[in-house]
């Protein structure tokens, strides 16, 4: 799908398009989605009653995946289990399917690499047999599965469901209507949620989220946090965050929910005069970075670009237009539910040289 029919499509799905032909786009959306329910629903069937075969690893399976399409900040939240492991001295493996492969290695890949130097990271199609090269060549006593909710043949111990507090499932639809990869009863599978970009909603709305989930999964523990911005890198060293403050900034992305980044640096008092919107995992060409030198030359005097740390990872130029380019570099922070989460995750430390349960 290219970046127009990416951008159109998101209009339509959440509402921006009125008038007779959006509202019939929309009802044909709707309608394509009940096949594709009923093929998710009966997938998710064959794997629940053992149709469909599912393979155990050798140690324990942590998952960290979503409900939708786009992002949900999934990668910070690999980046905290990562560190949380490896700070408690279990040597921990990540695998990922590698979405928008880019040079051997995908944007997240290239971040979880720059932030967790000591955490291997491994990607391909089959995770089957990446989990068995992760135990048997890396001697891993625990893996990391990014992106592994709806990857159901890989056994998982601990299944974390991320929601994006700006997309809550209550107000989506079912693929192609809406961003669902699944109806969010599949969240019966979850162990743990996690609700991500808390500061983007108001109070009452995430409290709203939460007693939607804890209404139909009492039995979920859910963590609020929010994607905070630490700094900004691209430069000669990481720089704080007050150089964004008052400034006209214009930004670019190519990540899941480009708003959610312009919310960013507007919170951070930038001044964004302009902004840019690329598909999900976005593969800059030479002829992207020129457009974007072009682009970046028509900005006043005193500007700066900016961008997320998975699109700088594939420029890695420290200016565009002879307008610095900055990365706002992202930490998950959490505001509640913490220490249950983090109690949970602690299950499956090994003891003793053994894995957890």
């Amino acid at each position: 799908m290219g970046e127009g029919y990416v951008e159109t499509w998101q209009a339509l799905i959440r509402g921006d398009r009125r008038g007779l032909f959006a509202g019939l786009a929309r009802f044909g959306l709707r309608l394509a989605s009940w096949p594709y329910g009923i093929g998710v629903r009966t997938r998710n069937k064959l794997y629940s009653t053992g149709w469909k075969r599912v393979s155990r690893a050798a140690v324990p399976v942590v998952s960290i995946g979503n409900l939708t399409l786009g992002g949900t900040g999934k990668t910070p939240c690999v980046e905290y289990v990562g560190r949380f492991y490896s700070d408690r001295d279990v040597r921990v493996t990540i695998l990922s399917r590698g979405y928008g492969n880019y040079a051997g290695r995908n944007d997240e890949a290239m971040v979880l690499e720059e932030n967790l130097p000591d955490v291997p990271h491994l990607q391909g199609r089959d995770r089957i047999t990446l989990a068995n090269m992760a135990v048997e060549e890396l001697e891993t006593e625990l893996l990391i599965l990014d992106d592994g909710f709806q990857h159901r043949r890989l056994f998982r111990n601990l299944d974390v469901v991320l929601i994006d507090a700006t997309r809550p499932p209550s107000r989506d639809h079912l693929f192609p209507r809406g961003t669902l990869r699944e109806p969010a009863s599949g969240l019966q599978r979850a162990n743990a949620i996690v609700l991500t970009r808390c500061d983007q909603v108001t109070r009452d709305e995430v409290d709203s989220i939460r007693n939607w989930l804890t209404l139909r999964y009492p039995d979920k523990p859910v963590a609020t946090t929010e994607h905070r911005p630490v700094d900004l890198i691209g430069g000669e060293s990481s720089e704080s965050l007050e150089g964004l403050k008052g400034r006209p900034v214009a930004g670019f992305c190519g990540i899941g929910n480009p708003t959610a980044f312009r919310r960013t640096l507007e919170s951070l008092g930038a001044e964004v005069i302009d902004f840019r919107a690329f598909p999900d995992h976005h593969a800059y060409t030479r002829a992207d970075v020129d457009d974007l030198i072009r682009w970046a030359g028509g900005l006043p005097e005193g500007g700066m670009i900016a961008t997320t740390q998975k699109d700088w990872v594939k420029l890695r130029v420290p200016d565009l237009g002879g307008r610095p380019l900055r990365a706002v570099r992202i930490g998950l922070t959490f505001r509640e539910g913490q220490r249950e989460f983090d109690e949970v995750l602690e299950t499956y430390i090994p003891s003793d040289g053994e894995p957890g349960a």
